[in-house]
């Protein structure tokens, strides 16, 4: 009965105990390799979740505002628009510039709200550290994180807010032309936070973070907000609005909005759309890329624990056998060999999940990070859990089954699989070492002789490409990071000239003239811009108006630019949220006529207040015109850009060009200054070391799986090497057969993943090129391709090393005796 259920049981039981003190070590080192695995795996997998729905937490909490109302009128009568029945809440602001953080100058403060329902009906911050500030209070602020980690800050720290004077105010100062002279505001920071608005505008990847400062700081600085009585009518203010139906009222509230004002040319754009929505498609870039590592480090985990855990079947089975002999059932014989595995792989699950558990402190990446509303150590219960029971059945069903297919192979003598390619080696007559070494490379053997082969091209070939892919995406990465003219951006110069419907010098056209005639100067272009309505979007639109000639290159994504007044180019992410394509038509208003357009093509705009470079539209000035025709004022902004050539001095050129301008009537007022880059590049650089990660992660694969193909190929056919060595073989020709072993490895590794890995790095960069958005250009990777094959070589030769060195030293004599 002691091969019954129960003594079965038993059976398994007591083997545990006994390979549990025999093969200790070997039980610990795949338990730590199945823990680092899974708290690789998991680490990735919880933190891809956690910074793609970051946005959607921090919302659910913050009663975020759904539309911003951006009038951009003096005296506009708000009371009108609070009362329309689609209006939940909502918070007047003044477009000023008026405060800065002393010391810290690059922090937001833009905007002061001026009503009491900011941070109670809408945008309410969640409250990471601290308290909320007291609304009336104007010595109080709330900080998000990331200020207070760029600015050296803490909470409970004291921080001075410098307001501009009221005479500065009605200048139209906006920080440009000197620091604010009015009061020093001391402010205590009595909380650290986020809410949506504050986040998504003054925090993300190459900023400073965001003060929130309270609607008491406007209650007890009206006119260093807003100026005195007579300027301040002058002065703009706009509101964030929360929509009782959120965005599904918004098509409603936008046609009472033209209807209580009696214009339809006002912005409206979504706080989902225009400032949420670039922050959403980078956390979703970053997720892509967190979970593309995951998925890695997964294959990678799987050869390696993969090959441990058949190690250790492969030892224990020759034990297992014996009693197999004296009556111990195949079902127990496969249950004793996993025992073991699912020990140690339950062990190293729960080690691996704790791992993660702590490595969720840093999570998530990028511009996730910055919008977490609960930032630090996180459990997520439903990936973790599954990640301890997939790990520990994932290994414990490897050892069953190598367990069960070494009994197969007991049972059956099937004929080895030969290879085409040892057998054109040995009929060409090449020396025998190179005919073994291919043979050992390509051919598995059979029963105690079998060497993993297929594991082995698998894995060469795997590292390969993957190592290929991850570099030829890095390129695409490097090539954005630095080349604004990706996202669009073409000139190295910008200025306004003109604002409201008003330029600021009534000799402007000249003024650009002139700039075009600067022999630096390759394009110009006069851009007016109103926004226009479709009913469900806002679509901020620029002419495109080459000055003498001179025209700033256009970036298209698809198409050709706008050639009629009945033509229009849209922004990609405009086009996709109107769903209309090339071809297509789309009705617009600006003024009291809705107007067709037809699509001729998709591409990128100039980065505006209300706008980002891949939302708006290019007209023609007719076609502006046409659209446009009667609203009032007859442009919200006038602004231009200008392109230099190649080597131009940019600083220069925008002092040079800012005195050109200065010698025309009024042309004091405008200044050219060097075009910010997009912020989406400061993005992309924060999650460049990702695709380096997963190399590395690849990398490991193809090591480890032909390091293991060799040591194990010396071990289980020494036999075959030491007749061969009786046969007259040298040892410096035993340590060539292992050696040409992992050339050919190499060879065939390189041979496959060369060509399937640039594919692939092309296909996922020109994936992530569409997310993001930017424009495709096929990323050069001339290094990675020159040196990939001699690398691969040398390292694959280096792993011979070892074995060879083992498989020359083999004692020919007592191997032939005892097998």
């Amino acid at each position: 009965m002691l091969w019954g259920v129960g003594g079965g049981m038993r059976i398994v039981l007591t083997w545990l105990r006994l390979e549990a003190r025999r093969r200790w070590v070997s039980l610990v080192v795949l338990a730590l390799l199945v823990a680092v695995s899974t708290a690789t795996v998991l680490t990735a997998a919880a933190g891809a979740r956690r910074g793609d729905t970051a946005l959607d937490r921090l919302e659910a909490q913050t009663l975020p505002a759904t539309v911003a109302v951006l009038a951009n009128q003096p005296g506009f009568n708000w009371n009108k628009i609070k009362a329309l029945p689609e209006v939940a809440a909502m918070t007047r602001f003044p477009v000023t510039f008026s405060s800065v953080v002393d010391g810290c100058p690059g922090a937001s403060t833009d905007f002061p709200m001026m009503d009491a329902s900011y941070g109670t009906t809408i945008e309410r911050p969640v409250i990471i550290a601290g308290r909320r500030a007291d609304p009336s209070r104007a010595d109080e602020v709330v900080v998000t994180p990331q200020f207070l980690a760029t600015c050296h800050h803490r909470l409970g720290d004291t921080l001075t807010l410098d307001l501009a004077t009221p005479k500065q105010i009605d200048q139209g100062y906006d920080g440009s032309d000197g620091a604010p002279a009015g009061p020093r505001v001391r402010a205590r920071i009595v909380g650290v936070g986020n809410d949506t608005w504050d986040t998504v505008t003054g925090t993300g990847p190459g900023l400073y973070g965001a003060v929130i400062s309270t609607p008491g700081l406007y209650a007890h600085y009206p006119a260093n907000m807003i100026g005195t009585s007579a300027g301040s009518s002058q002065l703009y203010i706009n509101a964030l609005i929360r929509l009782k139906g959120g965005d599904a009222a918004v098509p409603a509230f936008r046609a009472d909005l033209a209807r209580v004002t009696g214009q339809s040319n006002i912005d409206v754009p979504t706080i989902q759309g225009f400032w949420v929505g670039p922050i959403r498609r980078i956390t979703q870039y970053e997720t892509a890329c967190l979970l593309a590592f995951g998925l890695a480090a997964l294959v990678a985990a799987l050869f390696l624990v993969g090959q441990a855990v058949a190690r250790y079947t492969s030892a224990t089975m020759a034990d297992l056998t014996v009693l197999q002999s004296v009556g111990m059932t195949s079902r127990q014989v496969v249950a004793a060999a996993a025992a073991g595995p699912l020990l140690a792989a339950a062990a190293g699950a729960t080690l691996g999940v704790a791992g993660a558990i702590v490595a969720s402190r840093w999570m998530p990446i990028g511009a996730a990070s910055y919008v977490e509303p609960h930032p630090g150590i996180n459990v997520d219960g439903q990936i973790l859990g599954a990640g301890w029971v997939l790990a520990t059945a994932l290994v414990t069903a490897a050892a069953a089954a190598a367990a069960a297919l070494a009994l197969a192979a007991r049972r059956r003598q099937a004929t080895p699989r030969r290879s085409g390619v040892a057998a054109a080696a040995a009929a060409a007559g090449l020396p025998v070492p190179l005919v073994v070494g291919s043979r050992f490379a390509l051919e598995p053997g059979r029963g105690r002789a079998a060497v993993p082969v297929r594991p082995a091209l698998v894995g060469a070939i795997v590292g390969v490409l993957g190592v290929l892919a991850a570099f030829t995406f890095s390129a695409g990465v490097s090539d954005a990071s630095v080349n604004p003219a990706r996202f669009g951006q073409t000139w190295q110069l910008d200025t306004y000239v003109g604002e409201g419907g008003q330029d600021f010098s009534p000799d402007t056209g000249q003024v650009l003239r002139a700039v075009a005639a600067d022999p630096a100067v390759t394009g110009v272009d006069d851009a007016l811009v109103v926004g226009a309505q479709s009913g469900q979007v806002s679509v901020e639109s620029f002419t495109y108006d080459a000055v003498s000639g001179k025209q700033v290159p256009a970036v298209l994504t698809g198409g050709r630019m706008p050639a009629s007044a009945s033509e229009i180019v849209l922004g990609p992410t405009t086009a996709k949220a109107m769903h209309v394509g090339i071809g297509g038509t789309v009705r617009l208003t600006g003024g009291p006529v809705l107007r067709t357009f037809t699509v001729t093509g998709t591409g990128f705009v100039p980065q505006g207040p209300h706008n980002t470079y891949d939302d708006g539209a290019w007209l023609t000035p007719a076609g502006f015109a046409r659209l446009f025709h009667g609203a009032q004022p007859a442009f919200k902004f006038h602004f231009a850009t200008v392109s230099l050539r190649p080597g131009a001095d940019v600083a220069a050129a925008a002092r040079r060009l800012t005195a050109t301008a200065a010698r025309f009537k009024g042309g004091r007022n405008i200044g050219f200054e060097v075009s910010t880059p997009p912020g989406e590049i400061a993005a992309i650089k924060e999650v460049a070391v990702l695709p380096l990660a997963l190399a590395a992660f690849l990398a490991l694969l193809a090591v480890a799986a032909i390091g293991y193909a060799l040591s194990l190929a010396v071990r289980r056919r020494r036999h075959e090497l030491a007749v061969l060595r009786a046969l007259g073989l040298t040892r410096r020709q035993t340590r060539l057969v292992v050696v040409t072993q992992a050339t050919v490895l190499a060879v065939i590794g390189l041979a496959f993943g060369i060509p399937l890995g640039v594919a692939a790095g092309r296909t996922l960069w020109r994936a992530a090129a569409g997310m993001a958005p930017l424009a495709y250009h096929t990323p050069a990777t001339l290094w990675a391709l020159v040196l990939i094959a001699p690398v691969a070589l040398v390292v694959a030769n280096l792993l011979a090393g070892w074995p060879g060195q083992r498989a020359a030293r083999l004692r020919t004599a007592e191997i032939l005796r005892t097998e």
